[in-house]
C-alpha cells in the first residue's frame, strides 16, 4: 500500500503528490492536517521512517517554540504527543510503502520507493 501525508498549502508536497500521479501506481493521501495521526500510527511512520521523534519536527513552526521543543530533556513520547495534537509540525511530504517511508524533499527521494 502506498500512502502519502500531504498538506496541499505546501508546494514541496505537491509536487511530491504530482510526482506520485505521473508513477501511474495506486496510492491513497492522507490530509494528515485535516485527519491528525494518532500516537501509534505516528510512532509506525516513525519506525518506517528510521528516524526519532525529534527529526521529524519542523523547528521553524511557531507551535515548536511555543511548546519548547527545542528542549533536549523532552521524551520521545513527549514529542509524539505534541505532533499528535499539533500535526502541523510534522515534516511533508511523507510517502510511505509498505513497512518504509521518507520525507519527500525534495520530491525525487521518493522515486526508490516507488521502483
Amino acid at each position: 500500500m502506498i500512502t502519502l501525508y500531504h498538506n496541499n498549502r505546501c508546494s514541496k508536497s505537491r509536487e511530491a503528490l504530482a510526482l506520485l500521479e505521473q508513477s501511474g501506481k495506486a496510492f491513497t493521501v492522507r490530509y494528515y492536517l485535516d485527519q491528525p495521526l494518532s500516537a501509534a500510527e505516528l510512532m509506525t511512520l516513525l519506525n518506517a521512517l528510521q528516524l526519532p521523534a525529534r527529526e521529524l519536527l519542523r523547528s521553524k513552526e511557531d507551535e515548536y517554540k511555543a511548546l519548547d521543543l527545542a528542549n533536549t530533556l523532552l521524551s520521545e513520547q513527549q514529542l509524539i504527543e505534541a505532533m499528535v495534537q499539533h500535526p502541523k509540525l510534522m515534516e511533508r511530504p511523507i510517502l510511505q510503502v509498505d513497512g518504509k517511508a521518507v520525507i519527500a524533499r525534495p520530491a525525487d527521494k521518493m522515486l526508490a520507493l516507488l521502483a
